[in-house]
């Protein structure tokens, strides 16, 4: 508002200061008509074209030379820099037309042509840049809004690494929370039923929930990524994966669970994270047999290995209780279902025909891309 104000402040003092007495009387309010409305021509760019064209008409018709006369210019660079092409060319006709008449009335005797050369340059070169500066304006808009766009979609990534992370962890803290839990409860179990007959078998299987506590411990804070690679922790209790599945058939042997393992094929070439979720498979499969089967229930496990994929099949004798009609996600049976599928398995859970219960779902390496030399 303050620069607008400027040129017409200048245009006002100029015809003040330099016209005779005896002009003042028409040369001031004809500059004020041309150069006051360029206050507002940024708010209404149109409209102040049109009063200053009809203001310089009037100066025309009335045969008064004035410098105001720039105001067209001014207002025909801002018809083109915020309005359309076809504003724009309207605007620029009716200028140049005026040049037409005010070089015919006013060029001196054979000047006429530099005279009009010169006015129609100017002309030209007013719209040139109000269209330049509209370009400019329209070009800094769209990277503005790309870069908001670009920031939005940076903010909705972190949110769903966030809910990714979080899903994660809540399986992973469910997998081993339930699993220890549930082993911890069948050997205190076997402990106390032990003490009396046996105090030395009672024993070590408080040994074993011990050494149960401390791996359930040191897997939590590994899922929530707290545990260094260079803890003694970290050392005494890898990551578990296919290695591990004997370590885990024997506990839940000792938890009350007799349980087969049968590998077939080498693992070593297989990604930690692969066998990571073939552990967690397995692991949970087990644990639900723990949990909802009565004793005398025997476990088998089959692990087969390829440089495709593995095909985890776990099986039970015991008789299962109907699962309810709905599962919260990432828990239980959904939580293996999505372990699976982030490796293109498709996960089957269900009584067998004779009695019984298996699980069983192939993860395709080939298609994951993450299969090691």
């Amino acid at each position: 508002m303050v620069w607008d104000s400027l040129l017409p402040t200048v245009l006002l003092v100029n015809v003040m200061t330099t016209r005779l007495p005896h002009e003042l009387p028409w040369a001031v309010p004809l500059t004020a008509a041309l150069a006051l409305p360029l206050v507002w021509r940024r708010r209404a760019p149109r409209a102040v074209f049109g009063a200053v064209a009809v203001a310089a008409f009037v100066q025309w018709w009335m045969d008064i030379q004035l410098l105001a006369d720039v105001a067209l210019l001014v207002a025909l660079y801002t018809v083109a820099a915020h309005s359309g092409r076809r504003c724009t060319i309207v605007a620029g006709a009716i200028v140049q037309a005026g040049v037409v008449l005010a070089c015919l009335r006013w060029a001196a005797e054979g000047a006429f042509p530099t005279t009009f050369v010169a006015a129609t340059a100017m002309v030209v070169a007013a719209a040139v840049l109000g269209v330049n500066a509209r370009t400019k304006g329209a070009y800094l808009a769209a990277l503005e809004e790309r870069a908001a766009r670009l920031e939005h979609e940076q903010e909705q990534q972190a949110r769903l690494a966030v809910a990714e992370e979080r899903t994660r962890i809540t399986r992973e803290m469910h997998d081993i929370v339930t699993h220890n839990l549930s082993v911890m409860v069948a050997l205190t179990d076997a402990a106390l039923y032990a003490q009396h007959r046996s105090p030395g078998k009672a024993t070590t299987v408080m040994l074993q929930i011990s050494e149960t506590g401390r791996q359930a411990l040191t897997d939590m804070r590994r899922a929530l990524g707290v545990l260094r690679t260079d803890e003694p922790d970290a050392q005494r209790h890898p990551l578990p994966g296919i290695a591990q599945l004997r370590a885990l058939a024997d506990q839940m042997c000792v938890a009350g669970l007799p349980t087969r393992l049968e590998i077939e094929g080498g693992h070593t070439h297989l990604p930690a994270t692969a066998q990571l979720t073939v552990y967690r498979l397995v692991q949970e499969a087990l644990t639900n047999t723990l949990k909802h089967t009565p004793p005398g229930t025997h476990a088998e496990v089959r692990v087969s290995c390829s440089t495709e994929g593995v095909t985890v099949d776990v099986t039970d004798s015991g008789p299962r209780p109907p699962l309810p009609a709905a599962t919260p996600s990432g828990h239980g049976i959904p939580g293996m279902r999505e372990r699976a599928a982030a490796y293109g398995g498709t996960l089957r859970a269900g009584p067998l025909p004779g009695g019984g219960w298996r699980v069983h779902t192939r993860l395709d390496l080939a298609g994951s891309g993450e299969v090691s030399a």
